[in-house]
């Protein structure tokens, strides 16, 4: 631990303007974002006596090991530049919301030439107007398929849309009256987008103008005696009602609002957001998360703001936005909204009336929600603690693995040699961390020799960042070469690759590749963290593959087990016979996982690597050739046969083709073997291969670059 004396800025260093501060630890990894009115009174606060801080807010300062900070000119900017840099750096000691779960959202694409409703998860993309987020989706699809009666709009994905067009005959939908079949031509674009955006006009709670005009369509068809179509109309507004009555009137002047209510203890924190567009609930979502600083119920309330709104523009932030407690800065916090959606923002407590009310069932929600993720949690934590000192037993080690790193190797009959490696943490996948490699050392089918290249490459990584922050040096005679040539004076270098090892635990293995690339930056380091375990994928070979590799670079407190798909059997090096777990272990459940997701991963590399070379051929060995201009070569000559026998006169009159590259592609297609001709297997016959191949592609038998 730092002393924080030991690190404060000089008295009058510091000024007394808005500002955004970072506090650093020994190895320079951000650890604290803030922000402050005025950056010198905000930062005294921090260097009292440690006695007087908050417990978290001393582990914090005691954590750290510098300081720095950043000026601004307003506290708006100040806000910006906070919430970008929690974003970028992820300090360990920021509150930091992450959804319990992904929420649905209906999505109109609008963005699309036909506009295509759907339901989506995930990241907001530009062009795609948004509804929600709902608790399920099946409330979203329910929804959608009563609109679809009155709002025919494209629901197909895009596979089906064009497939639909070639054979000239809509799906199930265009035949049922749910889908206006654009595919086939029964509308023109335009009318499709239209009754696109009379959906989304209705959705974001503009209901009353429409119903009153279908209203008046139905008695105007009536009186006109088009029974049939005042029946139909009837039916629309039917379906329309039924849909409105999904979602309850919450608030009777139709306002369009954001509530947020937290419930909190003094580890933890739940938020709940009611989205309310028209006076009607639209969606619903919420938070959970750990109190890693000192924050009270409105400093929560200004991180959820910035959570919910930092990548909102337009009319995804709301007119009102209803707090159980106002952020210290009210006023920066209202003009940062504003300009997120272009017009003014009211930020307020709810005193009274329908809003109140509301708040209190949003409250209500919240606690639930802390309740349950507890439960859940205790449960999680119970069984995942039993795994891991189940496993810790098994392999006789001095603690719980809370870092556990598992290898697997793929290949298909030796090509595409890759491997994967995964990560759990306190027995939770931390798929941030997920690392993959290709074999580079050799060409073949060996998994023994392809282990124990990717943990030798793995742990010199570690080693390497051990360097550069300056946990660990090989040591060196003080004036003496370095093997990449360079002169040291301090008794520490990096080592180069290929060259002789440097006296100390790299002496009798491999050595380090180069790297001068800065380490201050303050973001996470990949492979910066070593694991308690190392798993690996196989038997006694495997495993002693990777603990060869680990002795090589002089690590000896990371241990080493291997889990046989076979019958489950636990080897660890240097034993003849493997550790029988029970079939009911929580640990050798842990393993399991951890073994069968590395293995998952390994495969989705190396079959999109072997998906790729497949589709790869001569013209993707040409430098400089990108993909417009393959596709005009192969478009002009109408196949890569018949481009190999043009010649190069030929080939520079294609468009975007010089003589040079001409020369180029020439030469690469007449290094290339040509695949065999094709078959009819019906028949007999050998077909010549005449058709344009895609862009990217040829003709010819792929082979990897």
């Amino acid at each position: 631990m730092a002393d924080p004396s030991s690190y404060r800025p000089e008295p009058g260093q510091i000024p007394d303007s808005p500002g955004v501060y970072k506090f650093r630890d020994a190895h320079r990894r951000v650890i604290y974002v803030g922000k402050a009115k005025n950056l010198r009174q905000r930062l005294g606060s921090y260097f009292q006596d440690v006695a007087n801080l908050h417990p978290r807010t001393a582990t914090m300062v005691t954590t750290a090991a510098s300081v720095e900070w950043t000026v601004v000119s307003t506290e708006v900017e100040a806000l910006q530049l906070e919430y970008t840099w929690i974003k970028e750096f992820d300090p360990r000691f920021n509150v930091k919301y992450r959804d319990d779960k992904s929420y649905p959202s209906l999505a109109v694409t609008l963005n699309e030439e036909y506009p295509r409703v759907q339901v989506m998860r995930g990241p907001k993309k530009k062009g795609v107007r948004y509804f929600g987020p709902y608790g399920h989706a099946w409330a979203i699809r329910e929804t959608v398929d009563l609109m679809l009666r009155v709002f025919p709009v494209r629901t197909c994905s895009a596979g089906v849309f064009k497939r639909s067009a070639q054979i000239g005959r809509p799906c199930l939908l265009g035949y049922i009256g749910k889908c206006s079949a654009p595919c086939v031509g029964r509308v023109t674009p335009e009318e499709h987008r239209e009754l696109a955006e009379d959906f989304c006009d209705f959705m974001a709670g503009r209901t009353g103008t429409y119903l009153t005009r279908l209203e008046r369509q139905m008695h105007d068809a009536a009186e006109e005696m088009e029974y049939e179509k005042a029946a139909r109309l009837r039916d629309d507004i039917g379906a329309l009602r039924r849909a409105m009555e999904k979602n309850a009137v919450v608030l009777t002047d139709a306002t369009d609002a954001d509530l947020i209510a937290v419930a909190e203890d003094e580890l933890e924190a739940a938020v709940q957001i009611f989205h309310v567009r028209g006076g009607r609930v639209r969606g619903q979502r919420g938070w959970v998360t750990d109190k890693v600083e000192a924050v009270d119920t409105a400093g929560l309330v200004e991180h959820a703001l910035q959570q919910l709104y930092g990548e909102e523009k337009g009319e995804a932030v709301p007119k009102e936005v209803l707090v159980p407690a106002l952020p210290e800065d009210t006023a920066a916090l209202g003009q940062w909204l504003a300009e997120r959606r272009g017009s003014q923002v009211s930020l307020r407590i709810p005193q009274r009336g329908d809003k109140k009310a509301l708040m209190e069932t949003v409250h209500r929600n919240a606690l639930q929600s802390l309740a349950l993720h507890k439960t859940k949690r205790a449960s999680d934590l119970t069984t995942r603690s039993r795994a891991l000192e189940e496993i810790a037993e098994a392999l006789e080690l001095d603690g719980a693995p809370l870092r556990i790193e598992c290898f697997d190797i793929s290949h298909l009959q030796g090509d595409d040699v890759v491997a994967s490696m995964v990560v759990f943490e306190d027995g939770l996948a931390r798929k941030s961390e997920y690392r993959r490699f290709q074999i580079k050392s050799f060409e073949g089918q060996d998994d023994v020799r392809s282990m124990h290249e990717v943990v030798s490459r793995r742990f010199r990584r570690y080693l390497q960042e051990k360097l550069k922050t300056g946990e660990w040096a090989p040591e060196v005679p003080d004036g003496s070469e370095v093997p990449d040539g360079s002169q040291v004076a301090d008794g520490s270098a990096v080592p180069a690759t290929g060259a002789p090892a440097a006296a100390g635990p790299l002496a009798s293995g491999p050595v380090f590749e180069v790297d001068d690339t800065p380490g201050d930056d303050g973001r996470p380091k990949r492979f910066a963290y070593p694991p308690q375990l190392v798993v690996v994928d196989g038997g006694q070979p495997q495993v002693a593959a990777a603990k060869r590799a680990l002795e090589e670079l002089g690590i000896d407190d990371v241990a080493v087990c291997g889990l046989a798909k076979r019958l489950e059997e636990v080897w660890v090096p240097g034993e003849d016979d493997p550790v029988v777990l029970p079939r009911t272990s929580e640990g050798l459940y842990l393993l399991q996982r951890v073994r069968d997701e590395a293995h998952r991963f390994a495969i989705q590399y190396q079959r999109g690597k072997r998906a790729k070379r497949l589709r790869s051929g001569p013209l993707d060995e040409v430098p400089g050739l990108g993909e417009s201009r393959k596709l005009a070569l192969v478009k002009h000559f109408g196949s890569v046969k018949k481009l190999r026998q043009a010649t190069i006169d030929q080939i520079c009159e294609v468009p975007g083709i010089g003589r040079k590259t001409a020369e180029t592609v020439a030469a690469a297609l007449a290094r290339a073997v040509p695949a065999g001709p094709a078959v009819n297997t019906a028949t007999g016959e050998i077909m010549e291969d005449e058709t344009p191949a895609p862009a990217g592609a040829s003709s010819e038998r792929g082979t990897e670059q």
